[in-house]
């Protein structure tokens, strides 16, 4: 494995590449939760003769972290992208994104479509206004004295009390990750210190499962039918991303797959790897 830099205009971002042979770039979630988590997650597939890359995006992980909230919008993520590809002389390649990393392929391909094979968007939908009332709904699950009490603390900017930090925690198990223990990438992309919050509180809001941010009205449904390329999405039966509103991403963009991966949550190449990756990489093979 080679870690490098890559410039973004005067700044640079921290870069991984593992393997050789088609280029696979992984484009990781948060706005600002580096690319550990994914890129752990997918970089035995250097095995399979792909040469896989990921980066922290600009603001998070190892990369520079200016403070400058013009730099926290989409617009400027796909130039990021666009940056990416040209360092690494990359003129057709394949890409997974996960969570916002799905959001940023997305938006990638609907300016840039020309230079990718085949796209995963892993466990994201195209309107984040239904995504958001997905968070409603698990969060109903814990009852409705939780769900007052989550919504008081973040109201007041108290959510530091353990009562909180425990609701909190019994969402990410239920449906960020379904493992008994987390792996190690998991929990290094998960910390204070790793997770951008320049970009994450900007674009997404503050607190998890509540999306106040910029992307709250991010809705690109509309403008599916212009990709003209092989889309899969992933989903899965505990991810806070609910199936049913990926679903209708699907059938928004005709001719793109659709895999939902049981007793899983929002990592299904961790909590469901041994079915995740069989399937995922049977889809890019089709299209190397």
């Amino acid at each position: 494995m080679q870690e490098f830099r890559i410039p973004i205009g005067s700044h640079s971002v921290a870069a991984w590449r593992v393997g050789s042979g088609t280029p696979l770039l992984l484009v990781h979630g948060g706005p600002g939760v580096p690319c550990g988590y994914l890129f752990y997650g997918h970089m035995h597939y250097a095995d399979h003769g792909y040469e896989v890359i990921s980066w922290d995006q600009l603001g998070c992980g190892r990369s520079d972290r200016p403070d400058d909230p013009s730099l926290w919008e989409i617009e400027r993520f796909v130039e990021e992208v666009e940056q990416v590809r040209r360092h690494l002389g990359w003129e057709r390649f394949l890409m997974l994104g996960n969570s916002w990393g799905g959001i940023l392929s997305l938006e990638f391909c609907l300016h840039y479509q020309q230079h990718v094979k085949a796209l995963v968007v892993g466990n994201m939908g195209s309107d984040m206004t239904l995504i958001s009332a997905g968070f409603e709904r698990v969060k109903a699950a814990l009852g409705a004295d939780t769900v007052r009490m989550m919504a008081l603390r973040e109201s007041a900017g108290t959510t530091a009390h353990p009562e909180y930090l425990a609701a909190r925690t019994l969402l990410m198990q239920r449906h960020m990750c379904r493992l008994e223990e987390w792996p190690k990438p998991v929990l290094d992309a998960m910390t204070e210190e790793g997770i951008g919050r320049g970009p994450f509180v900007r674009m997404f809001g503050p607190h998890f499962f509540n999306c106040s941010g910029s992307l709250r009205l991010w809705n690109r449904t509309p403008d599916l039918a212009k990709l003209k390329l092989p889309v899969l999405f992933t989903t899965s039966e505990w991810d806070y991303i609910l199936p049913d509103y990926v679903r209708l991403a699907h059938e928004h963009l005709p001719g793109s797959d659709l895999m939902i991966f049981a007793d899983s949550g929002h990592m299904p190449f961790w909590d469901a790897a041994e079915r995740y990756h069989p399937a995922v990489l049977a889809f890019l093979q089709k299209y190397r």
